[in-house]
């Protein structure tokens, strides 16, 4: 199955990196270096070239080289099925983030249809021990990797209740204000339940049919207020029914933007959060290859895939398992650690590169 993969990436006044330019052929992507060195900024590079604010989850204005506070760019040639794409994104000090798409400027979701991205990295390691935000960011992701216009549909809904929250806070009690908003957050929280439900069931399917060494993780998803309608219809009736509660709390107590997300380790049915950290881990692991499979089954294309710092928290078993599947995917995953040897079983199957800190920042060699 073929992937898609970058061709060449270069980034200029990123993060740590002045000047930097990468070519590259469809294989895994190895970088090593010491900690600091700048392997996790050329990571969020790549995850930049696809809608949102990057595997950081950081605003525009933090990505640009200091003490230079010039603007900064990222410009990639990306090949998905055989058709080549310009991607770039970049921001001016002071200004929001562009994209442009083979030489045209283009909304950000536009990337979500040519580049579809999952990633790992050591701030989700405690996913299943922290709060419910963490978890619906993580499954609004990878929902978004199945369904680009989900990233719409959730800030639809997150403006209308912003509004809405706004009228309670100021006690305004006329109904006509609430109706319209309300109606907007009914219809695009019934595409975010549809959308969040679609893309559990496509992972489901895709661990259910995967012969791998990590554990599969059974997903739902709760709400506070036990069930959740589904209908736009439905939704707008809670909202309705629940505002004078919402009114005093000055806030909208139930909807899309309350729910959880669920975790159970299958083979020992064990909740997530009381699994070992290894078992957290690899249950992570699992979803993010599920994702992966699910998505190459769906597009004919394997996503590029960005795991930060996770070979060294595998035993060498485990380890030669995850290299083994993502080159039987066909997919590019890039992957940092610390050294050289932790890759020893991808061997002639990678293309690895050595990141260090030059004279003037992050600087890579082959």
């Amino acid at each position: 199955m073929s992937g898609c993969f970058v061709r060449s990436l270069t980034m200029s006044h990123f993060r740590s990196h002045k000047v930097t330019r990468l070519s590259l052929d469809s294989r895994p992507v190895v970088l090593h270096g010491a900690n600091g060195a700048g392997k996790t900024n050329i990571l969020e590079a790549v995850s930049l070239l696809s809608p949102g604010r990057g595997l950081r989850r950081a605003a525009a204005e933090d990505f640009g080289r200091h003490p230079e506070a010039l603007g900064w760019k990222i410009s990639a040639e990306v090949e998905v099925g055989g058709q080549l794409h310009e991607l770039e994104t970049s921001a001016e000090p002071g200004q929001s983030r562009t994209v442009r798409v083979d030489g045209k400027v283009r909304p950000q979701i536009a990337l979500g249809h040519i580049a579809r991205i999952v990633w790992l990295v050591p701030a989700m390691d405690r996913l299943w021990l922290e709060g419910a935000e963490g978890r619906r960011r993580f499954l609004d992701r990878m929902t978004m990797s199945f369904v680009p216009e989900h990233a719409n549909v959730v800030l639809a809904y997150d403006k209308a209740m912003r509004e809405r929250n706004r009228l309670l806070k100021d006690m305004v009690r006329d109904a006509h204000w609430y109706q319209v908003l309300e109606r907007q957050m009914g219809d695009a929280g019934a595409a975010i339940m549809s959308n969040r439900r679609r893309a559990i069931e496509r992972l489901a399917q895709a661990q259910a049919g995967a012969n791998t060494a990590f554990p599969i993780a059974k997903l739902s998803v709760l709400h506070p207020n036990d069930d959740l309608p589904d209908t736009s219809d439905e939704l707008v009736a809670l909202f309705d029914e629940g505002r004078t509660a919402d009114l005093r709390a000055g806030r909208t107590l139930a909807g899309p933007h309350r729910i959880d997300m669920r975790g159970v380790f299958t083979q020992k049915d064990v909740p997530a959060e009381q699994c070992s950290t290894g078992e957290q881990k690899a249950m992570l692991i699992s979803l993010v290859l599920a994702n992966a499979r699910a998505l190459a089954e769906d597009t004919g294309s394997a996503p590029l895939i960005l795991l930060d710092e996770v070979a060294a928290h595998l035993d060498s078993v485990r380890r030669r398992a995850l290299y083994d599947e993502i080159c039987g995917l066909g997919a590019q995953a890039w992957m940092t650690g610390t050294g050289p040897e932790l890759f020893d079983d991808l061997g002639a199957r990678a293309q690895v590169f050595e990141v260090f800190d030059g004279n003037d920042g992050s600087e890579v060699r082959a």
